[in-house]
């Protein structure tokens, strides 16, 4: 048994290639070996570390200091990361900890739990280790903070200059280029010196800094805006500070500033109570946005010159700032001229910060005016830096901070046999222990079962077959608390299902944690009796209150939403996007937008589970660059609609493809990378009918970390080609049968008395890439031998094979591209003397280069 066996292993980062940080550094190691050796009945008697290059201390510090390295972590009880590992790096009977993102029940990391329970694994998470103050005991939030300021304030001195304004920002680094945080802060204060010394440029000032929120990011944000010459205002006096009419305007341009504004605001300054009769309550606001107006657009952003974004947020609150917003702060000569979303928050807060950026490239540049995303720092609009791992760029000090405190639990963790021997605290971050998930966390598989696209196989869920349903909304520390628990216990005791519509999960065990669930029970009584006992534990006497500060114990939130009608359907009807509208797009429409014919919902019922039962149908949206094209497509067919979109256009594309359960794109194979890499960030699947490009193929292991699927050669040719030639292959090798040889035809042909046009070709997909197709180079195994042809060569008649001397069906094949890589894909490329992949025409129909046919003179 390995658990608590004293050895602790160090996880090499695999996540991100900037990921250098380490959970704990050569000093903290040293102390713990030599504690262990002190100790011999607890505590860390090994350390073994994974080699790393990229890690911010080198390998051989470690050894230095008595740990061992090894890629074999197989020796080690203990297993520690910062993120999460890959699937195959989990060993079993062993103990973990790192940022698993698993408490949530976050879909896109169930595979990772999976494979912790089934390899009888223990997982400690360090975002669940809190301690009596209630606050995460582990974090890295400023130094988030501190690298997202450096890196704004690098990007903002080549925007000011792209502007004409040489600043003294210029000569500042990104936070990675340091070697230090306080080789940082120095380049910072130098800046500081000279705006002190020779000041800004007038038609820049004053330049104000608008920080959103107080708590850990948002302080070493102004850590590092401290360093400068500067003075905060109160977010009430921003238009006394920015002047108002000709006189105040004309003074603040005509002299240098020799310092910078800052200005911190929080929720009160954002939204305003839609009764004007009444104030600004924060508790009364966390648990009813809805009856507040937002404000920041109108009171906060027109004086900001940079908007530094460090608040949590969660869909039910107002934005901060929407992308109509924004749009009219722009056309009114707003001032603002970048955005720092240090919390990464995409399409949250910010509407229009839709994607994340890299540390290598930080920025983006979104205009409002037209709506577009750039890559440069020309041009009109604001900057927007979003990059999602900023701690590490301090992974020195990050990972002496993390250490500092990790280090006092691994002794703990090291010799821990059973979580009973645990702190509190320890105990409370275990979600599974030897394979099962612990008390706490046994909400996580009744939250999954409960969404219906993420049901198990093995899996049932009766919420949507049971008659009386209510829409009830469960507001408060809901995980921190365990609150969650207590609540589907009661839905579940009673007799009651429940299905997951919303959930919106605090950051730190401050923020409180907000669901939607659909409760539905068979008798009207039961579902009265769950309401009320939900209620019951809702405290509803001091509903007024979040935290009972003489109980020290956080109250659980209820109110009813909406109730359903009998028969109702509640549940969403899934939603399939097609892009493009040529001419294949209509029986696509026809075929996924009506669920009568039987075929259609044998394949629903695949794609979306058991609950298609209850699904009358399916919305279909045709999206077009020609919002025209896309209407002929829909026309007559129900459940089907048309937008306009220009796939080019990034924000339309994300929000269309978000709004999507499948998308199927019917556009050229140049668009697919785009697609692709908007379906991956987004999490949706996506289906083409185009060849596999070697740029989409190496978009396979994002895709897989995302946990979609990218199905490409899903046409006819290919397509149906690929299905029928593996089932016949297979159904060979079971009679024992071997492959001799391989030949496969396919071809646009319409039956002979509608082979009007003058190639006899059915055009079912856009003629010019039909014709441009049929000029590629093409390969192929004959007997043995590689035949290579040039596409210039391609028709004549020496490459031509004839199939049938029938009148009505006189066929010739031509090669099709390259045959060979099927050999490999088939698994047949050792056994078949001959691999052909061919287009069949009829014959004498085939357009020759010049532009004639070989017999018609067509053209």
């Amino acid at each position: 048994m390995m658990l608590g066996n004293g050895v602790v292993g160090i996880l090499s980062e695999s996540t991100n290639k900037w990921e250098r940080r380490a959970p704990l550094t050569p000093s903290h190691c040293a102390r713990l070996l030599h504690e262990g050796r002190a100790n011999t009945y607890a505590g860390v008697s090994r350390i073994i570390v994974q080699p790393s290059p990229k890690r911010i201390h080198h390998d051989a510090l470690y050894e230095d200091v008595g740990c061992e390295i090894s890629e074999d972590l197989s020796e080690c009880g203990l297993i520690l990361g910062i993120k999460q590992p890959k699937l195959d790096m989990i060993l079993p009977d062993r103990a973990y900890s790192f940022f698993s993102h698993t408490h949530k029940a976050q879909k896109e990391n169930m595979p990772l739990l999976d494979k912790i329970l089934a390899e009888r694994a223990s997982l400690f998470d360090y975002e669940l280790i809190v301690g009596d103050h209630g606050k995460r005991l582990l974090a890295f939030g400023k130094f988030a903070g501190r690298a997202g300021m450096i890196d704004f304030l690098h990007g903002l001195g080549k925007r000011y200059l792209s502007l004409g304004y040489s600043t003294p920002f210029l000569s500042l680094g990104a936070s990675y280029m340091y070697t230090s945080l306080v080789a940082a802060k120095a380049a910072v204060i130098a800046v500081g010196e000279e705006i002190a010394t020779l000041g800004l440029p007038p038609g820049i000032c004053p330049l104000l800094f608008v920080f959103t929120g107080s708590g850990n990011v948002s302080q070493g944000a102004q850590e590092i805006f401290r360093l400068l010459p500067h003075a905060f205002v109160d977010a009430g006096r921003l238009s006394e500070l920015s002047g108002l009419g000709e006189h105040a305007q004309h003074v603040r341009s005509s002299k240098r500033v020799f310092h910078v504004y800052g200005c911190v605001v929080t929720c009160k300054d954002m939204v305003e109570p839609k009764d004007p009769t009444s104030k600004f309550d924060k508790t009364d606001y966390y648990t009813h946005p809805e009856h507040y107006n937002p404000i920041f657009h109108e009171r906060i952003a027109p004086f900001a010159s940079v908007i530094v974004n460090c608040m949590y947020w969660e869909k039910r609150f107002p934005r901060l700032l929407s992308t109509k917003q924004l749009q009219e702060l722009m056309t009114k000569g707003s001032r603002l001229v970048g955005i720092s979303d240090i919390t990464c928050d995409i399409g949250g807060s910010l509407e229009f910060v839709n994607q994340s950026t890299s540390i290598e490239k930080p920025f983006f540049r979104y205009d409002p005016l037209t709506s577009s995303y750039h890559y440069d720092m020309e041009g009109s609009g604001v900057i927007c830096l979003a990059v999602d791992i900023l701690p590490t760029e301090f992974a020195k000090e990050a990972s002496q901070h993390f250490g500092d405190i990790l280090s006092q639990f691994i002794g703990s963790l090291a010799s821990m046999k059973d979580t009973s021997e645990l702190p509190s605290h320890l105990r409370r971050a275990c979600i599974v222990h030897k394979g099962h998930l612990t008390s706490l966390y046994e909400y996580i598989p009744r939250m999954r079962n409960s969404i219906s696209n993420c049901l198990p196989e093995n899996s049932t869920n009766d919420h949507f077959s049971k008659k009386h349903k209510i829409l009830v909304s469960l507001s408060g520390h809901l995980f921190d608390q365990f609150l969650i628990n207590e609540a589907l216990d009661i839905i579940e005791t009673a007799g009651g299902s429940f299905h997951l519509v919303r959930c919106e999960v605090g950051q730190s065990s401050l923020d409180m944690s907000y669901s939607e669930v659909e409760v539905s029970a068979d008798e009207s009584t039961v579902l009265d009796q769950i309401i009320d006992s939900l209620t019951s534990i809702s405290n509803p006497s001091e509903n007024s209150k979040i935290f009972n500060k003489e109980t020290n114990k956080l109250s659980l939130m209820i109110g009813k939403v909406s109730e359903a009608e009998k028969g109702d359907e509640l549940r969403s009807r899934p939603v399939v996007l097609i892009l493009g509208a040529g001419r294949v797009c209509q029986p696509a429409v026809a075929f996924l937008a009506s669920n009568e014919n039987a075929s259609c919902h044998k394949v629903l019922k695949t794609t979306f589970g058991s609950v298609t039962e209850e699904l009358k149908d399916v919305q279909v949206l045709v999206a077009s660059l020609y919002l025209k094209d896309a209407e002929e497509a829909i026309d007559g067919i129900p459940n089907a609609s048309a937008v306009q979109l220009d796939v080019m256009d990034s924000r339309s594309l994300h929000k269309y493809i978000s709004e999507a359960d499948v998308v199927i794109s019917l556009l050229p194979p140049s668009c697919h990378i785009v697609i692709a890499e908007a379906c991956i960030k987004l999490k949706k699947n996506l289906v083409t009918a185009s060849y596999v490009t070697d740029s989409l193929s190496k978009l396979s292991e994002e895709a897989k970390s995302a946990g979609i699927t990218i199905l490409g050669e899903m046409g006819l040719d290919p397509g149906i080609d690929h299905m029928m030639a593996m089932k016949m292959i297979n159904q060979a090798r079971v009679r024992g049968g071997r492959i001799q040889s391989f030949w496969s035809y396919c071809g646009g042909l319409p039956s002979p008395m509608a082979a009007n046009n003058p190639l006899a070709y059915k055009f079912s997909w856009n003629p010019a890439g039909a014709l441009r197709a049929g000029s590629n180079h093409a390969t192929y195994k004959s007997l043995g031998e590689i035949v290579e042809i040039d596409g210039d060569k391609l028709y004549d008649s020496a490459t031509r094979f004839r199939i049938t001397d029938l009148p009505a069906f006189a066929l010739e094949c031509i090669p099709n591209r390259n045959s060979l890589v099927y050999g490999d894909l088939y698994g047949i490329g050792q056994e078949a003397s001959t691999i052909f992949r061919g287009t069949l025409r009829y014959e004498g129909k085939i357009l020759r280069n010049n532009g004639e046919s070989q017999k018609n003179g067509a053209t």
